[in-house]
């Protein structure tokens, strides 16, 4: 290998901007750091999240019972109970799949980058700037799209809960898209101005969490005590109101648990504030799956067992949500005073959401994958808040939610866009290890991996996730209903155009004369790179003997 292919990113460390071939010393040196999660960009590391705390903080952005509660409306037209509960199975099997191929992988590369920085130590080096170009475009912009989902989901639940308040009251699309800038805006506020106040607001998101489904769940077995669905209701009843045939119909139903199980990556990009991140990062990815798909599994349950009108909850004014709540109490105002849980856990999810979309832009800003990327990269001194990745996020989530002006099925396109960008996200560098082989988790200069899934049950997990993801990718970029309108269409395809397009625009007139890949991976990178030829390393330790060698420690 020469040197002009090992000479594309800065040595790990060096203030001269010193270009590869890297040391074994200068690899375990960066390998170390990474693992203590002190990455090039960090002088300080922070220590503020514990294993614990760091697996709170995933489900509260996974936020799992709250977002299946609040798109009950997409599964329980398109396969109903039984969509609704044995649809967590599959959806938690195939992302589990995923976040365990995942995990594998960040136990060797802790990154902050996640998913796009493991495709470029991933990939063939010749390959590794556009297949780590495409990555972080469907990460950035399925981060995008998950921010919208926040303000969508609550201006449904508000405006419902103003139906459900006034019989007369008709939801107006314009209503519901003024909520949802109104989520977006307040979180962005909180995300510039309020940053100190963001741990504690994090703190609180999750003792709400449970509070709310706990609470929730007591006080509908109560009020419907006596009057309960029948086991067979809960667990067989199949509805089918789309258009499509069964099978299909049951698969759109999917998007409701998928979404509520997906962006189990975000600790992936806080691996530079917990302690032994190549230990926590990958257990909290994994624990947040199972405890979001589980408490999930137990409050739908619940729920389902409570309502005694399943097709009025499907054609409440009110939304499912609280149509199935107030079949449960049948009081306005406990159903009311129990809708401010959700509520309150959308607003906590939208700055949460926010401030983990905005760093993973101002990431790949900086590693100029963006347009404008030195704007976009620029920090403000005295914060350390990356305003202007926070600003252009919230514009274009709000420009986003435009689609609620136009279309009945907005809310399907934005949740629909979110799950498809993450997942092909997650897709990519899983693909890469299945295909290239699992030695890439091995390489000869790292200490041997105590994390691993094996040469076995490896690739099973690699298999699996990627065929829920194909599935799921083809599927929930179809219309939710028959027959297709401009109106019902959904507009998760369109956007996936135009981001489609952005990026490749943005790689033929910028990123292919100037994009490198991730800059902050230093030796990590260059190590991938050697290892496609063994004898590199091996070599560059003989010339670092040799005193006619002339090359630098």
């Amino acid at each position: 290998m020469d040197n002009s292919s090992s000479a594309t990113l800065e040595r790990a460390g060096s203030p001269s901007g010193v270009k590869g071939p890297y040391t074994r010393t200068e690899i375990n040196a960066a390998t170390q750091a990474e693992q203590k999660g002190a990455g090039p960009f960090v002088e300080e590391p922070n220590r503020n999240f514990s294993l614990l705390s760091i697996i709170g903080l995933a489900y509260a952005i996974l936020n799992s019972w709250t977002a299946m509660a609040a798109s009950l409306s997409v599964a329980l037209p398109s396969g109903g109970p039984t969509a609704v509960i044995w649809g967590i199975i599959p959806s938690t099997i195939g992302n589990l799949a995923m976040a365990l191929s995942m995990a594998e992988i960040c136990h060797v590369y802790p990154t902050s980058g996640g998913q796009y920085h493991w495709s470029a130590i991933l990939s063939p080096p010749e390959h590794a700037p556009i297949i780590s170009w495409i990555t972080g475009w469907f990460c950035v912009a399925g981060w995008w799209a998950l921010t919208a989902t926040a303000g969508s989901l609550a201006g449904t639940l508000i405006t419902g809960m103003i139906s459900l308040g006034h019989e007369s009251y008709e939801v107006q699309r314009y209503q519901i898209f003024l909520i949802y800038c109104g989520f977006t805006l307040g979180a962005m506020v909180l995300n510039i101005w309020g940053v100190r106040l963001l741990p504690l607001i994090n703190k609180a998101a999750i003792t709400w969490s449970l509070a709310g489904a706990a609470t929730i769940c007591i006080v509908c077995l109560a009020c419907a005590s006596g009057n309960y669905q029948s086991g067979s209701f809960v667990f067989g009843k199949y509805i089918n109101e789309t258009g499509w045939n069964g099978g299909v119909a049951w698969i759109l139903g999917l998007l409701q648990s998928s979404f509520g199980l997906t962006a189990y990556d975000a600790v992936s990009h806080m691996v530079e504030e917990m302690p032994r991140p190549h230990i926590n990062a990958p257990k909290a990815m994994v624990l947040a799956v199972l405890i979001g798909s589980s408490s999930s599994f137990v409050f739908l349950v619940v729920l389902l067992f409570c309502i005694n009108d399943v097709d009025g909850v499907i054609s409440s004014s009110a939304g499912a949500l609280l149509g199935a709540i107030y079949q449960a109490t049948g009081s306005v105002a406990g159903s009311l005073c129990l809708q401010v849980f959700p509520v309150v856990s959308m607003a906590f999810a939208a700055q949460g959401i926010l401030t983990g979309s905005s760093r993973m832009t101002h990431a790949f800003a900086r590693d100029g994958g963006l347009p404008f990327s030195p704007f976009f990269a620029r920090v403000h001194p005295g914060s350390g808040v990356p305003v202007n990745s926070v600003i252009l996020t919230t514009v274009l989530v709000i420009i986003f939610g435009l689609i609620y002006l136009g279309s009945s099925s907005a809310l399907n396109a934005i949740l629909s866009s979110s799950v498809v960008f993450l997942n092909v996200s997650y897709s990519i560098p899983v693909g890469l290890l299945l295909f290239r082989g699992r030695h890439l988790l091995t390489p000869p200069s790292f200490p041997a991996p105590t994390m691993t899934l094996g040469p076995i049950f490896g690739p099973i997990c690699n298999i699996v996730g990627l065929a829920f993801t194909a599935l799921t990718t083809v599927f929930f970029v179809f219309p939710p209903e028959l027959p297709v309108t401009g109106n019902s269409m959904n507009y998760a395809i369109v956007v996936f155009g135009i981001i489609a397009i952005v990026a490749s625009l943005t790689w033929i007139f910028q990123g292919r004369k100037h994009f490198v890949g991730p800059r902050d991976l230093g030796a990590l990178l260059e190590l991938a790179r050697t290892e496609l030829e063994p004898g590199q390393l091996q070599r560059e330790d003989l010339e670092m003997k040799a005193p006619s060698s002339g090359k630098e420690e």
